[in-house]
């Protein structure tokens, strides 16, 4: 450590110089010592053994990281994780592989933010309770890549395991799906991701929070993804659930489904999607069964620069049961789907706030019975659990 001297009159200049021939003149700026250790981690390496990445260091993605089968990753509360800029092969990631877990447990008063470089928010707002971006919109996105969670549970595609969308096929820590439906990659709770969705070619963009064969074993509460270029949060088979979740401002669909994934999500709010709000399919293999969507609000029109795609989108092999959701200020042409030849799909107490009938939204013919009409709706999201988010402290749930 060098040690730098203030001299505050001539004669302790005279007296130092006598002493020290090498000591620097008075009018020069003293050389700060450098800190002892930095306080941002540049992360380039896959993670192959546990590991730790703590509230008081902001940790950088420089690329596309797995933690690799076998290892923890564990994130504590307050914890900032910022991507690094890329597209192709270089987009930046967050990917737990096969048999690896995810241990990131924020907490209400500190979430686990996954955010870009380009977001200027800091470790310290975050512990102060200030979790917005104090630089970019929250619909700003495609500026990093996104968090990718896969898992051994079985899934209904061309094989047992495939590999996930938005990883080259190259990366086989990108394959996700097996035959443990109780899997357990891990406790996710609390965390915001935002501004992702990096595009790794035509029609290629990875997802804000991308779920591939995950198992039940596997808790998910409380998560956020606002401005991702493509998908909110998509499930490819698996069966894990997802309790208290928001999506803001994606690209594309905010929640999409596919390959017969068995779980639930329950308590939800989309707001301003780009494409569908849902988008929901079936089996794409042998295997085929039913899951669950309940209790939800979606937002339309809160940017009235947009007023997003469809409402519900299945395809004919679509199992699923929509329950007690809220469509808030509908605009004129945005339909429900396949309420007709898909006879799996199960509408109860779905409300819609347009004008007309029922029947105007409903894209094949008249509404089913379980989607009405109305200004206000008994079964919706309970915003209450989402206090924490971007999205409540921007008051974009206001009056839900």
């Amino acid at each position: 450590m060098k040690l730098n001297y203030i001299l505050k009159s001539s004669l302790v200049l005279a007296l130092s110089a006598s002493l020290f021939s090498c000591t620097k003149e008075e009018n020069k700026t003293p050389t700060p010592t450098p800190p002892q250790e930095s306080d941002v981690v540049r992360v380039t390496q896959n993670i192959s053994a546990n590991e730790t990445w703590t509230a008081n260091k902001t940790d950088i993605l420089g690329g596309r990281i797995a933690v690799l089968s076998g290892a923890t990753l564990t994130i504590e509360p307050g914890t900032v994780i910022k991507g690094e800029a890329g597209t192709g092969a270089n987009a930046t990631a967050l990917l737990i592989a096969r048999g690896a877990k995810l241990m990131a447990e924020g907490t209400a008063d500190k979430p686990i933010i996954f955010t870009t470089v380009a977001d200027e928010i800091t470790k310290e707002a975050v512990a102060a309770g200030n979790f917005a971006s104090p630089n970019l919109a929250p619909d700003a996105n495609g500026l990093w890549g996104g968090v990718l969670i896969l898992g051994n549970a079985t899934i209904s595609a061309s094989a047992s395991a495939v590999q996930i969308e938005g990883i080259p096929t190259s990366d086989q820590n990108g394959l996700y799906g097996g035959s443990d439906d109780a899997d357990n990659s891990g406790v996710i709770k609390y965390i915001s991701i935002r501004h992702g969705g990096a595009n790794i070619g035509a029609g290629n963009e990875i997802n804000g929070l991308t779920l591939g064969g995950v198992g039940s074993g596997t808790v998910i509460e409380n998560v956020e993804v606002i401005g991702n270029q493509d998908d909110g949060i998509e499930w490819f088979g698996g069966t894990v659930n997802v309790k208290n979740a928001i999506v803001w401002n994606a690209g594309d669909d905010a929640i999409d489904a596919d390959q017969s994934w068995g779980g639930t999500l329950d308590n939800f709010v989309v707001i301003t999607p780009g494409d569908h709000v849902f988008e929901l399919d079936g089996a794409e293999g042998t295997m085929s069964r039913a899951y669950t969507i309940k209790n939800g609000t979606v937002v339309n029109d809160y940017d009235s620069r947009k007023t997003g795609g469809d409402l519900i989108n299945t395809d004919k092999n679509t199992k699923v049961n929509l329950e007690n959701i809220f469509f808030k200020n509908v605009a004129s042409g945005q339909k429900i789907n396949r309420t007709i030849d898909n006879p799996d799909t199960k509408y109860m107490n779905i409300v819609i706030n347009g004008s007309g009938s029922a029947d105007d939204y409903v894209g094949d013919g008249p509404a089913p019975a379980g989607i009405t009409l109305g200004s206000s709706a008994t079964g919706k999201a309970n915003v209450s659990t989402l206090g924490w988010t971007w999205a409540a402290k921007a008051n974009a749930l206001a009056g839900l």
